[in-house]
This record gives C-alpha cells, sequence and structure tokens, in this order.
C-alpha cells in the first residue's frame, strides 16, 4: 500500500514539475529565449519514464521489497529542496535548456554556492526512489544512465551558461 501511494504521488509530482516547465517555457519563449541541447533532451525524457516504469516492473518482480522509511523521508526532503531551487531559477526553471539574451546566469541562493543543484538533487533520488524499496537492479543501471545523461546534459548547459 505505501509503495502505491509513494509512486501515485512521485508522477504527481513529476507531472507539476513538466507543468511547471510548460508555464515557463512558454514565459521563455515570449521573452526571447533560444533553446538548446534539443538532441538530447528526448532520451532524457525517455530516461525518466523508463525510470518510474522499471521502478514498478520491479517492485512487482520482486517479492521480498522492503520499505525504508528513512529513505522515503531523504526524498521528501528533497522535493523541499528541489522547490527552493525551482523557486529560486523562477520563470528560468525548466526540464529544457534555455537562454534568454543578454542574460546572467542566476548566482543567487543556493545558486551562490553550488552550480548545479538540481542535478545533484536528481542524482539523489535517482538513487533513494528504488533503494526506498529494495529495488537494486533499477537503482544501479538508471544511476548509470543518468551519469551519462548528465555528461552530456551538463556539459551543454555550461556551454550555454557561458555564453
Amino acid at each position: 500500500m505505501i509503495f502505491t501511494i509513494f509512486i501515485l504521488f512521485l508522477i504527481f509530482q513529476r507531472l507539476a514539475e513538466l507543468y511547471v516547465s510548460s508555464k515557463n517555457e512558454k514565459w521563455l519563449l515570449k521573452n526571447g529565449a533560444v533553446e538548446y541541447g534539443k538532441e538530447h533532451y528526448p532520451f532524457m525524457v525517455a530516461m525518466h519514464t523508463l525510470f518510474i516504469i522499471s521502478v514498478i516492473a520491479e517492485y512487482i518482480w520482486r517479492d521480498d521489497t522492503v520499505v525504508n522509511y528513512a529513505l522515503i523521508i531523504l526524498f521528501f526532503v528533497l522535493i523541499v529542496i528541489k522547490a527552493i531551487v525551482i523557486s529560486t531559477l523562477g520563470h528560468y526553471w525548466n526540464t529544457k535548456i534555455y537562454k534568454v539574451p543578454g542574460t546572467r546566469p542566476v548566482a543567487t541562493g543556493i545558486y551562490k554556492y553550488i552550480k548545479h543543484p538540481n542535478y545533484i538533487i536528481v542524482i539523489c533520488e535517482i538513487a533513494i526512489i528504488p533503494l526506498a524499496f529494495g529495488l537494486y537492479y533499477t537503482a544501479v543501471v538508471f544511476t548509470l544512465l543518468n551519469a551519462i545523461m548528465l555528461t552530456v546534459r551538463i556539459k551543454k548547459e555550461n556551454e550555454v551558461l557561458a555564453m
């Protein structure tokens, strides 16, 4: 029962993030933003979608799952930190890479201390979500896939931020 509630929350939370991203995308485009990294974005969406599917599939497949409540609490702490990140970036937060010409990167809040806090959160989420239910295959496979994806993504984002 806890898994079902958790996974439904996770799906709702991810859809809410996409909604915020979509609203911000409209604002960004209205303000002259240019999109970068289009070539890797579909792979990132596919990876995150397959991640949720894998969590569900491995949970169903395994008959010896456990619930680690400490990791579930840590996940919710990460959600709070992510909300702070999204709030700090305001209209600039997006799942895609956009740059409004003439603007400088946000350097307030957590961004004074950490260059890519959202990616640190995602790295933790990709490990914590499956590990909270003892889903080790999903944790390992998607941690590796996410590392590959973030190598491409952060390189592109750093190029854009340096413009």
